[in-house]
């Protein structure tokens, strides 16, 4: 770029975020433990998604101090539905740290050792709350600078990577860095699309490599994708005097301790499954999953771990999302 480039870009990005930004809770504060929460809820999650989980979340737990206090099955009943559930856990850890110092922390290096906390979430809350000028790059912001350079090389490769955010190093606003990052992240969700990209309205389209030679649509380039892992298997809707029987998930199950799931038969052995309601599918990350729904009847003395569930008590238990769905599907109505 010439010497007068990264001044273009910088005024040419935010005069459109100023114009276009979106009106998001998480916008409209300075708090560190606010834009905190909001960019762990964030993380591989669509910002509709997030919405009322974060305004429910902030309601509740104000302070890093209010969820430190808070129980593991508590950490992961608010966050369920929401995946990923180790930032629930993590985030719970880094609020007893934040609690325990008595502030916030506002050094990068401090704000980046914490549970949970990776380069970009620190540089994301660093700049927003702090106006540490350091630039936030996550996929997005690298969708967008590999279509602003044309780069040809792999970006899953972590040379394109390194070289992509050194791109983004040299160009963020030292006076706005939070607006100069929520604008990149804007524009990689709004506009810089994985798919179809908006170009005709694209604030940097003067400026993009990848629009001078149309090559927009192509890139950037992706030479390794993971195949998907398709899993099936069967739930169990078993019900017993207007309750719902549910096993809780061992300790060493990494990714869904501690919630609640419907059985399936190998958890029941003596039971046999009854009529077939339908399926449900269910992707977490490459896995892909279509589990039957069936209904059954249990009698006698249930093993460890069960336990018969009022479905108005689903709301305050650790409850997980194939459970729900398959609920759903059995006509079992209740507010979740």
């Amino acid at each position: 770029m010439s010497e007068r480039s990264p001044a273009k870009f910088r005024r040419a990005l935010l005069g459109w975020y100023e114009r276009n930004r979106r009106d998001l809770p998480w916008r409209r504060t300075s708090d560190p433990w606010a834009i905190h929460v909001s960019e762990i809820m964030l993380q591989q999650t669509r910002v509709a998604a997030v919405l009322p989980y974060y305004e429910r979340f902030m309601a509740r737990y104000p302070t890093p101090a209010a969820f430190a206090r808070v129980s593991e099955s508590e950490t992961l009943a608010c966050w369920a539905g929401l995946g990923y559930y180790s930032r629930a856990r993590n985030l719970q850890k880094a609020a007893v740290r934040i609690a325990l110092s008595g502030e916030y922390p506002r050094d990068h290096a401090d704000i980046r050792a914490l549970p949970g906390v990776g380069d970009y979430t620190a540089a994301a809350i660093g700049s927003i709350a702090f106006g540490h000028a350091r630039a936030a790059v996550d996929g997005n912001v690298l969708r967008v600078f590999a279509r602003i350079t044309a780069e040809k090389a792999d970006l899953r490769a972590r040379a394109t990577q390194q070289r992509l955010t050194q791109t983004a190093r040299a160009l963020i606003d030292p006076r706005r860095p939070g607006d100069f990052n929520q604008a990149l992240m804007e524009l990689g969700a709004t506009v810089c699309l994985p798919r179809n990209p908006l170009c005709l309205v694209c604030p940097l389209s003067g400026v993009c490599a990848a629009r001078e030679s149309g090559r927009a649509a192509e890139l950037p380039v992706k030479l390794r994708k993971q195949e998907p892992v398709r899993i099936s298997g069967e739930l169990l809707v078993i019900e017993k005097r207007g309750r719902i029987l549910l096993r809780q998930r061992e300790p060493e199950a990494s990714r869904m301790a501690g919630f609640w799931d419907l059985p399936a038969p190998a958890d029941l052995p003596r039971v046999k499954p009854g009529a077939r309601l339908g399926e449900i599918r269910h992707t977490i990350t490459h896995h892909r999953y279509t589990l039957a729904v069936r209904r059954a009847d249990a009698a006698g003395r249930l093993p460890a771990g069960f336990r018969w569930f009022a479905p108005a008590e689903l709301n305050s238990i650790p409850f997980s999302t194939t459970a729900r769905k398959a609920l759903r599907l059995a006509g079992l109505v209740y507010k979740l």
